[in-house]
């Protein structure tokens, strides 16, 4: 059964908002609480709760946070019967990190990794000494790296794969250097580098058009990188857990993902 508290506290500012709900306390125990970042996240659960939610029997609550670092922790406390907002490569270094046991159920859409910039239209023009933010948690770093390599940028030794850091670039022959760099401030740091590696969320928070201002972006065919439900493993079987993926992988999200974001976000089912 799902766990449910009667009062959530959370820290001031962490909550940019409650969509779908009158306050702080938690539902009662037939309602499903799902955190998640904003865009598109949120977007597409208010879709779900709008248009599918009723009609299918699944009462939705969905708690925005703006602060993607602080939902697996609500999450695990029991603040959040699921959240949504990351892969499995985030969720799996997160658990070895805090040695929580989160499971990921299953995959729902793609923000493809992009490369921007305000001083250059394609990669090849990156001037020597040139700077590059890119995302400072492990595994999205690694993924940026990734796509710089697979674009000509860098080499990485083979194997780096998903655990990839800047010890693993083996060749960088327009010694680029890296800034590591909060995910959610990549978009205001862009002036002020040459180029930056950002996701897909973030780049749409800021406006951009990841299908049309990307200079390269990451392909969806093979990608781990899925955004996904996530929830503690003694939920992972629980029927509103599944009424809620099914209607997430669904056809009608998938054509709204697909009406509303025009590519910049991709349906992984």
């Amino acid at each position: 059964m799902l766990r449910k508290i009667t009062t959530v506290v959370v820290s001031a500012g962490l909550l940019l908002g409650l969509a779908g709900c009158g306050g702080g306390d938690a539902s009662s125990d037939d309602t499903l609480t799902v955190g998640a970042t904003s865009v598109p996240h949120a977007e597409i659960l208010k879709f779900v709760k709008d248009n599918l939610a009723d009609k299918n029997g699944l009462r939705l609550e969905i708690r925005e946070f703006s602060n993607y670092e602080q939902l697996n922790p609500a999450l695990n406390d029991g603040q959040l019967d699921a959240n949504y907002f990351q892969h499995k490569p985030y969720l799996d270094e997160s658990n070895q990190k805090t040695g929580q046991k989160l499971t990921f159920v299953a995959g729902v859409h793609l923000e493809p990794l992009g490369v921007y910039s305000k001083k250059v239209t394609k990669l090849a023009d990156l001037k020597q000494g040139a700077t590059v933010a890119v995302p400072s948690d492990p595994s999205n770093e690694a993924r940026a790296l990734k796509l710089l390599a697979d674009n000509g940028v860098i080499t990485l030794k083979p194997g780096a794969g998903q655990n990839a850091t800047e010890k693993d670039i083996t060749g960088n022959p327009k010694n680029i250097k890296f800034k590591p760099t909060d995910a959610a401030a990549l978009p205001r740091q862009l002036p002020d580098v040459d180029a930056s590696v950002i996701n897909g969320n973030y780049a749409l928070e800021a406006k951009l058009t990841p299908a049309k201002d990307a200079l390269v972006s990451e392909k969806a065919e093979g990608n781990p990188y899925v955004n996904g439900l996530v929830t503690r493993p003694e939920d992972a079987d629980d029927p509103q857990i599944k009424k809620l993926v099914d209607l997430l992988r669904g056809p009608e999200v998938k054509k709204f993902i697909e009406d509303t974001y025009k590519g910049s976000v991709l349906p992984a089912a």
